[in-house]
Parts: C-alpha cells; sequence; structure tokens
C-alpha cells in the first residue's frame, strides 16, 4: 500500500464523499436503482466528476453506501445509551434500523447482484448489529427494563421477520405498529397487568434485512 493510500482525505473530500452516501440513501431509498448518478451528484451538491472520483461505479457506490448505513447503525447503540436511559435508547434504535432496512430495500437488486459476482457487500454486517442489539439489550436487562428470557437472537428474528413484510417506506407505519407489539412484550410489568401494544420499549425492521 503507498503512503497516499494511507494518507486520510482531507476535510473538504471527506465532507464531499460524506455529501454523496447522504444523498444515496435518499434517492436510493426514494427512486430504487433507476436512479442516475448524476441526480445523486446533483442531490449531494457536488459535481459528476466529484462523484465518479468517488466511486467510479453504480457498484462501488452502492457497496460504499450500504457499509456507511450498517457503520452508522452499530454506532449508534453506544451513543443512544450515552444519552437515554436504556429503554429509551433501544426503542430510538429500533427506528434506526427500520430507517436502515429502508435504504437497504431500495438497493436490495444491486447488493445481491454484487454478491453474485462473490464480492460480498455483506462483510460482518450481521454480526455487527447483532453484537449492537445485544448491547442496547444487556443495558436494558441490567437496568431492570425488560425481561430476562428474551435473547438478543430472538428479538434479532423478529426484527427480520418484521423486515421481511414490512421493510419498504410505504410500509413504514405497519412495521412501526408490529414493532411496538415485539417491544411491548419485552417489558417488565407488574404481575397480572396486562400487555398494552405501543406502552413498551417500542420501534422497527433484516434475513436479506442485516
Amino acid at each position: 500500500m503507498t503512503d497516499g493510500a494511507l494518507r486520510p482525505l482531507r476535510a473538504d473530500a471527506r465532507q464531499n464523499r460524506e455529501k454523496i452516501l447522504a444523498a444515496a440513501v435518499r434517492v436510493f431509498t426514494t427512486e430504487g436503482l433507476d436512479a442516475h448518478l448524476e441526480r445523486i451528484a446533483k442531490e449531494a451538491g457536488v459535481g459528476s466528476a466529484t462523484l465518479y472520483r468517488n466511486f467510479p461505479t453504480r457498484e462501488a457506490l452502492v457497496e460504499a453506501v450500504y457499509r456507511n448505513e450498517v457503520a452508522q447503525l452499530c454506532d449508534a447503540a453506544p451513543a443512544l445509551l450515552a444519552q437515554q436511559p436504556p429503554a429509551e435508547a433501544l426503542r430510538a434504535w429500533t427506528r434506526r434500523f427500520l430507517d436502515y432496512v429502508t435504504a437497504k430495500h431500495g438497493m436490495i437488486d444491486a447488493l445481491r447482484a454484487i454478491a453474485a459476482t462473490g464480492n460480498s457487500p455483506y462483510g460482518h454486517s450481521r454480526e455487527m448489529i447483532q453484537a449492537a442489539l445485544t448491547s442496547l439489550m444487556d443495558a436494558c436487562t441490567a437496568a431492570g427494563a425488560i425481561r430476562t428470557d428474551i435473547r438478543p437472537a430472538d428479538i434479532g428474528a423478529a426484527l427480520e421477520g418484521i423486515a421481511l413484510t414490512s421493510g419498504g417506506a410505504e410500509h413504514r407505519q405497519q412495521a412501526e405498529r408490529l414493532l411496538d407489539l415485539t417491544l411491548d412484550g419485552l417489558t417488565v410489568r407488574p404481575p397480572g397487568t396486562p400487555a398494552t401494544a405501543g406502552s413498551g420499549v417500542g420501534g422497527v425492521p433484516g434475513k436479506d434485512t442485516f
């Protein structure tokens, strides 16, 4: 690897890259893979040359967007726990999970095409997301906010199921209702207290999801 490859991006170059990734998420989410890269460049406020300098192919952009979304989702877990009580942090994180799934939904065909070439864009995303969810649930358990007989893998499977049936942006409200029901079942209540949808920890959606 050359010294240039090790050198970090200049601040302006880094900002341009971040703007392109953020714009690509918005455009892919609303327009899918039919979106033109020039449209993404315009949305990001950069020239086409800048976009292609960072991402020479559509596949390179899609993979970078996906990996960035995974990283942001996982990094949100400790940040939320530092700012909010564990139950509220879990609720907020699951809403971000739904945003991640919706963005992935718009790129899924391209991600599958990339994976079919043998260059899997997914990496260790499933393990990373499961670890983030585990940290949130461990904090909730330590705070006495959720039941202790439910494993993170169980909630992860529930999130995948919700995402498979309600992962698209057009199904957001349904996905949130299903997630409210799921998280409500985690809540610790006094014996004999009935469960009420939406009164628990609350928020959303990933096999293709993670």
